[in-house]
């Protein structure tokens, strides 16, 4: 891994960041959070030249993620955004037993709420598992996307790596996702979840399109701030492998 900065081998070392462990802190709420929150309510929009148009509303922040993972990964290197989407993982399964451990526990008589406990916080497991494993794969190919686009370009034309790493990641989360959690349940047909999939990776790409303003920002403070700028030269990229590159 090649590090143009005054600062040497901090790959390894990321307590010598100044920034990044408040970057994995957001990084695993904003995840939690929208699927949390955000997965249980279907909302709708009223659009120009489409109609009313109907849409999980975890989508607005859901994205954000990604966004973070191009930050993580542009400026303290893949080995780190590793570690961070380790960190979501881990805590995505542990959200998901405590969600059941705490739904199945036997209410209090005097307590009426379980019915609409159990709609908010009683998820499909076959949904669970394909958000974990959609997120999961998802994420470390953006990060490998966006780590070799970076070499490939010369650390420039940043919004050509957060789109285009963006375009993949979302891609293969849609594309895990919403077969594994909708294919031949009852009222899914097979092209209703192809058309959903597409929409879905659609927005989401468009929405990191928009931001691309807020991710230049958060990536130019942060460079400058912590004095380093990452190449991935020599980075094994594998999701396996330890912290040191």
């Amino acid at each position: 891994m090649r590090i143009v900065s005054q600062i040497m081998n901090t790959t390894d070392s990321s307590h010598r960041f100044r920034y990044f462990d408040f970057m994995m802190a957001g990084f695993v709420t904003i995840l939690l959070l929208s699927n949390v929150i955000g997965a249980g309510k279907v909302a709708q929009v009223n659009l120009p030249f489409v109609g009313l148009w109907p849409f999980g509303a975890g989508l607005l922040f859901f994205p954000i993620s990604y966004l973070l993972g191009d930050v993580l990964t542009e400026v303290y290197g893949y080995a780190n955004a590793r570690r961070c989407v380790w960190a979501g993982f881990v805590a995505m399964l542990f959200m998901a037993f405590m969600s059941y451990v705490v739904v199945a526990m036997p209410p209090a008589p005097s307590w009426g709420n379980q019915h609409a406990y159990e709609l908010v916080f009683g998820q499909v497991p076959r949904i669970v598992f394909a958000s974990i494993a959609a997120f999961w794969a998802g994420e470390f190919v953006n990060a490998y996307v966006m780590a070799k686009m970076k070499i490939w370009t010369e650390g420039k034309h940043l919004w050509t790596r957060t789109i285009g790493s963006t375009i993949f990641g979302e891609g293969v989360d849609s594309l895990i996702f919403y077969p594994l959690a909708f294919l031949h349940a009852e009222g899914w047909t097979t092209s209703l979840v192809f058309w959903v999939a597409l929409t879905q990776w659609i927005f989401k790409t468009s929405w990191e399109v928009v931001l691309t303003p807020v991710t230049y920002a958060i990536v130019g403070f942060l460079k400058r701030r912590e004095g380093v700028e990452i190449f991935d030269t020599d980075t094994n990229f594998s999701p396996f492998a330890g912290s040191k590159p």
